[in-house]
């Protein structure tokens, strides 16, 4: 395995590449490097199996240095070296390969060392797996409710973050795919309680861990995040892969007019949508692209429900209705037009439940009254019903 040192300090330097070169068998040291610049220049060139790359150098943030060295070798481990700082310590034991503290001992490098001989020897692809080239394949990503993402070949998987920052930070910039978002613009919605440096330290750490993820499930080959120079920002590229909230929308778009012959198209339009963008996550910043795509599935189901009550499909006009009301409790339409169906079909409990469903979440919520016209409506409503019961005594 080639490696690749890089430390401020000359002596730690020298100890490392003597312990390495002497007594470890397996490792190759290709150079070291005091400057991290340089070795960010060198790094693409040399192109190491593994990096020892201290993390307290005055030049440059060791973990930015790892953020980096990410990005020009993506299939290359990184090992932390460190000599007090244990906030980079508990950061990095969650996504590097390992850590190791100064003053390096053999026993605790040599298990370092069979660490990296089982990562690598798992991610070397066997002699039978490999295949002619084939036309690139198209990942598949679903944000309806939550971020699923299929290799072709495989079943749908949801990514499971270390943390919440991660993942959130991960959603973020696959709204903004293929478009550089600048530092100073994740800093201000990610780390506002941190000052500038903390803040970028915290971006560098969350961003290495987002990289280590999309490896360690297969997706680095689909999903790359990339910067261009270090005052700009990051961008999340995808390439080869298939949204299907804008395959949902491209389809709802050519859907054209609804007729009896093209009903089902609608109806699957509707099962495709299977929750709001990003739903589970309530993230504020996707609220705009929620409520866009949300709008867009109630057109959808308004005309199916009109189309359903015209030729006096009623229960399926019910279901709909119902499945408006749960993704828009609050429009008034969804529960009148209910309380019609379920007059029309004898469901007198009905109608009831919907207008004190109606009242109650008007009181409570919006501390507001009943539209006048509904109430009107209702209380007619009412009357009926009684001179009905009358009538049959």
């Amino acid at each position: 395995m080639r490696a690749m040192l890089v430390d401020d300090e000359q002596m730690p330097l020298l100890h490392l590449k003597k312990m390495l070169e002497c007594d470890m068998d397996e490792i190759d040291v290709i150079e070291t490097f005091t400057d991290p610049s340089k070795a960010l220049e060198r790094a693409k060139a040399l192109q190491p199996d593994v990096v020892f790359l201290d993390i307290n150098m005055p030049q440059m943030n060791g973990l930015e240095v790892g953020e980096r060295l990410q990005a020009v070798l993506p299939a290359a481990e990184i090992v932390f070296v460190t000599g007090y700082d244990k906030y980079a310590v508990d950061a990095f034991d969650l996504c590097a390969l390992d850590y190791v503290m100064k003053p390096v001992q053999l026993t605790r490098l040599q298990k370092t060392i069979q660490r990296l001989k089982e990562r690598i020897k798992g991610t070397q692809p066997k002699p039978a797996e490999i295949k002619p080239a084939e036309p690139e394949p198209l990942l598949r990503i679903n944000c309806f409710t939550r971020i699923e993402l299929q290799i072709p070949g495989t079943k749908p998987q949801s990514i499971k973050w270390r943390t919440a920052k991660a993942r959130e930070l991960f959603a973020y910039l696959l709204h903004h795919r293929n478009r550089m978002v600048a530092h100073d613009t994740l800093l201000e919605r990610f780390w506002t309680d941190c000052d500038a440096a903390k803040g970028m330290t915290q971006l560098y750490t969350t961003i290495y861990l987002i990289r280590q993820t999309l490896k360690r499930c297969g997706l680095a080959s689909f999903l790359s995040i990339n910067r261009e120079n270090l005052e700009t920002g990051y961008k999340l590229s995808v390439d080869a892969a298939r949204f299907e909230t804008e395959e949902w929308e491209h389809s709802v778009k050519q859907a054209g007019t609804l007729r009896s012959g093209n009903r089902h198209v609608f109806e699957q339009l509707l099962e495709r949508y299977t929750g709001d963008y990003y739903g589970d996550y309530e993230y504020i910043w996707a609220e705009h692209e929620r409520e866009r795509l949300r709008r867009l599935w109630l057109q959808l189901a308004q005309q199916l429900g009109r189309f359903y009550r015209e030729h006096r499909m009623l229960q399926e006009a019910i279901g709909i209705q119902l499945r408006i009301q749960q993704l828009h409790p609050f429009d008034e339409e969804s529960y009148m037009t209910l309380m019609k169906l379920y007059d029309a079909t004898g469901n007198r409990a009905a109608v009831d439940e919907q207008y004190s469903l109606l009242a109650s979440r008007w009181q409570s919520e919006l501390d507001s009254a009943v539209n006048e016209e509904i109430k009107k409506w209702y209380a007619q409503w009412k009357l009926a019903q009684g001179a009905v019961h009358e009538e049959r005594e």
